[in-house]
């Protein structure tokens, strides 16, 4: 079972899904004419825009919510990773994955708005919907809501609460056992308040931990200010193959820092959207331009500040992929990982690296079951919309909390693996769907520069667009001044 599991792993996770997710969004930075620099100030004033309603949820909850799933244990123990197989260059790629990845972020999320339904008085969206809306495959979307369900609801959260019991036991000797109690009490909490108690908590709890990390990163910056010009200047050699000792691997500084890239920011996955799709803005290029931001933040802010932790503490080894040599060895024979931020941190705050990162790795990783269980139910959801099936709902809320507890305290490396299948094969029928829904994607844009131009606050309007199935906004979205108007007139 295992050989058969890993095998399929490798094949779904082969050089074609990097490949794939590389073309794709150069694709679209060319196709939306480099969006993520020409609307880099419309990314950051519209995260403070729009206000939460009683159907969604505002841009910047969100914003905390896509993020929640994205800033996880990759942006600790991923980065660590890619140095350790690709060297410092490795870092480089990241940050251009995540450049090209941010075009791909706009365009899913911005569908997810487009196609977004409302359910049940709350916003429902994400790939299973724009592909049934926007390319009529119902049976495309099925499957992909079918594998979210089991990816994010069955396998990825144990995987998620077992690093955070081995952290907790680690650094301060805490039973797993007792950990995994306290963690279903916290998220059993949360998850039974429904989509906005889930937004509440990203809200704080996201900017809270990805602050509170970058400012650990910068104090080491500071404390080792001497080292950063060496450090800049090793990973741009690195990454083309002009440092004398890393010359040799530039092919797995490329890979690595692209699949970890990718793997960390999740640009073109199929997850951001059904956060996009929840909440409440008057034009879907809006939450769109939002959920591009939200790779850079993952990547280029908090991927970065792990890496720079690392290198200009020099706390990291540096071993290609089916070789037995090391090119660097600062830390001896360990295992590539958290336990490299530990050292780095341990190195400069002496006593502070283990409780860091085991705090850390808490909120990252409670954050992404968070995110996983949001994901999960917004497409049991979609499965439902025609049959009301309450039972399914409970099933899934008791079935991830008792899916948590397990990981807790049992190893969780075949989960891992069958999560890895189930957010690859989303990645795959993901993208696939974004590349067919090209069109409409670059229209909603369209929409939208044309509107700023004339300077207008956009709004939405699926007809004048030339798109067809956008429901919601085409029977139920009311902008502001209609709203007013009515009232006014009622009055």
């Amino acid at each position: 079972m295992e050989l058969f599991v890993s095998w399929l792993n490798d094949i779904i996770w082969s050089d074609a899904l990097v490949y794939l997710c590389l073309g794709t969004g150069l694709f679209f930075t060319l196709a939306t004419r480099f969006l993520q620099l020409r609307h880099l100030k419309d990314m950051v004033l519209l995260m403070f825009q729009g206000k939460s309603s009683t159907a969604g949820v505002s841009s910047f909850q969100a914003l905390s919510m896509a993020l929640s799933g994205r800033v996880g244990t990759g942006n600790i123990a991923g980065v660590a990773t890619a140095i350790f197989y690709g060297g410092p260059g490795a870092v480089f790629w990241m940050w251009v994955i995540a450049f090209l990845g941010a075009s791909s972020g706009f365009v899913e999320a911005t569908l997810g708005q487009v196609y977004k339904s409302k359910l049940d008085g709350q916003y429902r969206g994400g790939p299973a919907y724009y592909i049934e809306k926007g390319l009529k495959l119902k049976w495309y979307a099925v499957l992909f809501a079918i594998v979210t369900v089991v990816a994010t609801g069955l396998f990825l959260p144990g995987v998620q609460a077992n690093s955070i019991a081995s952290a907790m036991n680690n650094a301060f000797g805490l039973s797993p056992l007792i950990t995994g109690i306290a963690l279903i009490i916290v998220l059993g909490t949360i998850i039974f308040g429904g989509v906005k108690r889930i937004a509440k908590v990203a809200q704080v709890v996201v900017p809270f931990m990805a602050l509170g990390y970058i400012l650990v990163a910068l104090l080491l910056i500071i404390l080792n200010i001497s080292e950063l010009p060496h450090v800049l200047k090793l990973i741009f050699k690195s990454a083309f193959g002009a440092d004398a000792a890393f010359g040799g691997i530039l092919g797995a500084a490329i890979a690595w820092g692209v699949k970890r890239g990718i793997y960390s920011n999740e640009a073109g996955q199929g997850t951001a959207p059904h956060a996009a799709a929840a909440a409440e803005v008057s034009h879907p290029a809006k939450q769109g331009l939002v959920q591009s931001f939200s790779v850079y933040i993952d990547t280029l802010f908090v991927c970065t500040a792990t890496a720079f932790m690392i290198l200009i503490t020099g706390m990291y080894n540096v071993q290609p992929e089916g070789s037995d040599q090391m090119i660097v060895n600062n830390l001896g024979k360990v295992e590539a990982g958290p336990i490299f931020t530990q050292a780095a941190v341990e190195s400069s705050l002496p006593g502070f690296g283990a409780p860091f990162v085991a705090i850390a790795l808490l909120f990252f990783a409670f954050t992404t079951i968070m995110a996983y269980y949001y994901m999960a139910e917004t497409n049991l959801a979609y499965i439902n919309r025609k049959t009301k099936r309450v039972w399914s709902e409970y099933l899934l809320k008791f079935g991830i909390l008792a899916v948590v507890l397990y990981g807790c305290i049992k190893n969780a490396e075949l989960a891992w693996t069958l999560g890895d299948i189930g957010v690859g094969s989303m990645a795959w029928l993901n993208i696939i769907a974004i590349l067919l829904l090209t069109k409409p994607a670059l229209r909603v844009l369209k929409d939208y520069e044309r509107q700023r131009k004339e300077g207008k606050d956009p709004v939405f309007d699926p007809v004048k667009a030339g798109i067809a199935n956008a429901d919601f906004w085409e029977n139920e979205y009311q902008p502001e001044s209609s709203v007013e108007s009515k009232q006014s007139q009622s009055s």
